[in-house]
């Protein structure tokens, strides 16, 4: 079977997720891990089995979809629609459409919907999954979500905060200093708040690639974040410098 891995460096680059033991919540915590997927799950009862059994029936899918259009896997600009191709496949193109990126730019926020979709149908009251920074987030209070970005000196110094009538929805992350996803820029961190876990990811792959530079290059992916349908808020950190825009609260943490 084919591998899900487009979205990586040199596989050197990968760094243990220690941000995970920064996580406080009143959920039971349940780690799933099957090849390259490594998902953190939240919820009121372990879940384990129940998510393993998700995430294999997701992979399958995934993977045979891989292996009959071998492009959908490296491809770094939209892939034409196929209305053929299972649902998650079809989010994944929609949301390289939406960002102007190769669909497994959102591979990560798709998995994540996925699974915590799956476990509320099936009467899971509240979940958080996490897989490699992008969070899907479903809970019936407030709670907010922290910030790493890698060396810079906000990192874990700021939090966005959710109401519950802005969840479900997908609070996703790309870097170019720190993790294993790839990206053309350097800001330590971008998110993408939006109520489609795939688009959070696939659009902050797309804005992560505008930031460059400094105040700048920062402000410049503000502006393409305007123009982009489907998005609620964004925020940037590079060093010490942040810029933020939308529908978006931020928390001194």
């Amino acid at each position: 079977m084919a591998g899900l891995s487009s979205k990586k460096k040199n596989p050197l680059s990968y760094q243990a997720r220690e941000y995970r033991r920064a996580v406080t919540a009143d959920l039971l915590s349940s780690v799933v891990k099957l090849a390259e997927t490594d998902l953190h799950i939240l919820a009121p009862v372990c879940v384990d089995d129940m998510a393993l059994g998700l995430v294999a029936d997701i992979r399958l899918i995934l993977e045979r979809y891989i292996a009959s259009s071998p492009r959908f896997l490296d491809a770094l600009v939209p892939l034409p629609m196929d209305t053929a191709a299972p649902d998650i496949i079809k989010k994944m193109l929609a949301a390289g459409h939406v960002a102007n990126v190769g669909p497994m730019a959102a591979v990560a926020g798709a998995i994540a919907e996925y699974v915590g979709q799956s476990l509320l149908s099936q009467g899971i009251g509240e979940v958080i999954v996490e897989n490699g920074g992008d969070l899907f987030v479903a809970r019936d209070k407030a709670c907010t979500v922290a910030v790493y970005a890698g060396e810079s000196p906000l990192s874990g110094k700021v939090g966005i905060f959710l109401q519950p009538d802005q969840m479900p929805c997908g609070v996703c992350c790309s870097s170019g200093t720190i993790g294993h996803s790839l990206s053309l820029g350097v800001a330590d961190a971008v998110i993408v708040v939006a109520q489609d876990t795939a688009i959070a990811d696939a659009v902050a792959t797309r804005l992560g690639n505008e930031v460059k530079d400094g105040r700048k290059s920062i402000n410049r992916a503000l502006a393409v974040a305007r123009e982009i349908k489907g998005i609620s808020g964004v925020l940037i950190i590079a060093g010490e410098q942040l810029g933020a825009w939308g529908a978006i609260e931020l928390k001194r943490l």
